[in-house]
């Protein structure tokens, strides 16, 4: 059975990234959410993709430079091109989680340091999903795969997954060089006979973004692990008329 992972919440349909996105992505039966994470000047784990504020908020420059106070001043959906939506702060990662109590979703943590270097990032989140008793409801991901070894090493408990976007030979056997149990390749890197051959060699697979009919169709097909996609709804659907 393929999971669903609502990629940034319903980011297809709703501000990325922010709560409106999350519970639109448990509205419509996703399994999971995958999001980002950030570090603010004082230290606190905030949930946003890029390293600045200006592609998506009314606010501009890096998210290091900002004491948590201030960045939540800013419209985290400001950008959205439908503007059918409240005003939206930048979340945090303890706010989420908070949400989380009210459901089962699993969440794919993606950690954004391949760029900045946080000081302390691996061990600020490790401790607050150990403080809502998460390990088994979260999946830790990074294209800095330094980065989610540390992470594993601070909790084995806690699955972390590599995020890649160029071919990789053999992927299961770098997987397991990493004390992984999945990976997370970008679709266009992930064949078939990849996928098939990582699977039955004992790790998952959920490629990112799949957001097109005929990719959705093909992974299910051949019985992908999950999908990351910005439309969950879609994706559920399809999945069902295949069934």
């Amino acid at each position: 059975m393929t999971l669903i992972l609502a990629h940034r919440g319903s980011a297809g349909t709703h501000p990325e990234n922010t709560m409106d996105a999350f519970l639109e992505a448990e509205r419509v039966g996703a399994d999971g959410i995958e999001l980002d994470v950030q570090m603010t000047r004082d230290g606190e784990i905030v949930v946003i993709h890029d390293e600045t504020v200006d592609r998506t908020t009314n606010g501009n420059g890096y998210i290091k430079d900002y004491h948590f106070k201030d960045l939540r001043k800013l419209h985290a959906n400001y950008t959205f091109k439908k503007k059918l939506f409240n005003k939206q702060k930048v979340p945090t990662l303890s706010e989420v989680f908070d949400w989380m109590k009210g459901n089962s979703l699993v969440c794919n943590i993606e950690l954004k340091n391949s760029i900045m270097d946080y000081e302390g990032m691996e061990e600020k989140v490790v401790r607050l999903i150990n403080k809502y008793g998460y390990s088994d409801r979260i999946i830790i991901s990074s294209f800095n795969h330094y980065s989610i070894v540390a992470c594993s090493r601070l909790d084995s408990s806690i699955e972390i997954a590599p995020l890649y976007s160029t071919g990789l030979y053999m992927p299961w056997i770098y997987a397991r060089s990493l004390g992984a149990n999945a990976i997370h390749p970008n679709q266009k890197v992930a064949p078939d006979e990849i996928i098939s051959e990582s699977i039955k060699n004992g790790i998952a697979v959920r490629p990112y973004t799949v957001n097109k009919a005929h990719q959705m169709k093909r992974l299910f097909k051949i019985g992908c692990s999950a999908i990351v996609t910005d439309f969950p709804e879609k994706a559920i659907k399809m999945k069902e008329g295949l069934q």
